[in-house]
């Protein structure tokens, strides 16, 4: 972050920044506990009345999505209510992967109750080369703004998250049209017409580079690559069609932004995870169907690994989220890990239970 007012602000800012649980811990440096932050922490489980603007609120207010996450004083005010009451160790950034996706020429909408709709699938060679690659500064300032608001609003008491989309995952809600079950049409186009679908996943990985570099640029610390869809891939065609992206998108950051922590989480990837590290992310976030202690042992201890309770754990007894909690910790082993879920909250969570679920995970010591 550029700063006018001298080099002694600059200088003290980096180094309440050297001292974050969460950066510290990826980095493989001595720790008192693992940072703890939970996927989609902010969001519709949080009580109406609990504070001044839920954000259940907030939604009767602004009922579309895209408004809620694309306006700055929206983004900045949803990101925080987590941190003012639970104090987690990452805020993250609240935003959606599709958003890019307008600044590409690809029109969207997330609507209630159906998910995202893409209003002209991309289906041919024609198609991609109305694609046009994502310029940040330019298609979603307001992602900047509220980064930097988030920086100093947080004030290097925790580290905040920025994310994005991987190229096969953005592929794929682009060519099937919206979400899908069965990634038919995805398929289609990779085993019938695959140098269409190598030139859309090229398109979004240096739109996706830039995207990242950009979220560094305006504050964010670390930044979480999700490929959701990437697990429907089998290993060999993982491999082709996502991989050398993610490796691609990783290399290029790094040069950049050699310090920048990564971040890579894919849902149900327990037959991917060896390939997962081959990206060069310093984090694998592990989703719960994988056993944490498993999931090391295949690792490794040269990379950092993220997760990995149950979300549905946050339905059961606090004495139950207790014990999962400190298996999961046990089961990591010291340093290198950061706590969170296996993936986001689940809308009806009861919120005492994220807020026990913090408590607990704060008061553990190494």
């Amino acid at each position: 972050m550029q700063c006018s007012l001298g080099g002694t602000v600059v200088e003290l800012k980096a180094t309440a920044a050297s001292e974050l649980l969460l950066l510290n811990a990826v980095r493989g440096q001595d720790v008192e506990r693992p940072p703890v932050w939970l996927m989609r922490q902010a969001g519709r489980y949080m009580k109406a009345g609990f504070y001044i603007n839920s954000y259940q609120i907030i939604c009767e207010k602004y009922p579309s999505f895209r408004e809620r996450s694309e306006n700055v004083d929206l983004v900045v005010e949803i990101s925080l209510q987590p941190w003012n009451v639970f104090q987690p160790d990452g805020v993250i950034l609240f935003s959606d992967i599709l958003t890019p996706l307008s600044g590409m020429n690809i029109p969207f909408d997330i609507v209630k109750g159906k998910g995202p709709i893409i209003f002209d699938p991309i289906v041919t060679a024609a198609d991609v080369d109305q694609v046009r690659e994502f310029s940040p500064e330019e298609a979603v300032p307001y992602v900047g703004e509220a980064l930097t608001i988030l920086h100093k609003e947080v004030d290097n008491k925790a580290a905040v998250l920025g994310f994005v989309g991987a190229p096969f995952t953005l592929a794929s809600y682009v060519v099937e049209g919206g979400s899908s079950k069965n990634f038919t049409k995805i398929k289609s186009l990779a085993f019938s017409q695959p140098k269409v679908l190598h030139s859309l996943l090229q398109k979004f990985a240096t739109s996706m580079t830039k995207y990242i570099q950009y979220q560094a640029d305006n504050g964010a610390q670390a930044v979480q690559i999700f490929d959701s869809w990437a697990t429907e891939l089998s290993p060999v065609d993982f491999e082709e069609f996502s991989l050398p992206y993610l490796k691609q998108i990783v290399d290029a950051v790094k040069q950049t932004h050699p310090d920048l922590p990564l971040i890579l989480y894919a849902s149900g990837s327990g037959g991917l995870l060896e390939r997962l590290a081959l990206t060069g992310v310093d984090v694998v976030s592990l989703d719960w169907t994988v056993d944490m202690a498993e999931g090391r042992r295949r690792l490794g201890h040269d990379i950092a690994i993220q997760g990995n309770v149950d979300p549905g754990v946050l339905f059961g007894s606090k004495e139950f989220i207790t014990n999962r909690i400190h298996d999961t910790v046990t089961k990591a082993g010291k340093g290198k890990h950061i706590l969170n879920l296996g993936h986001g909250i689940k809308v009806g969570t009861p919120e005492e239970n994220v807020s026990h679920f913090f408590e607990v995970a704060k008061s553990i010591r190494y």
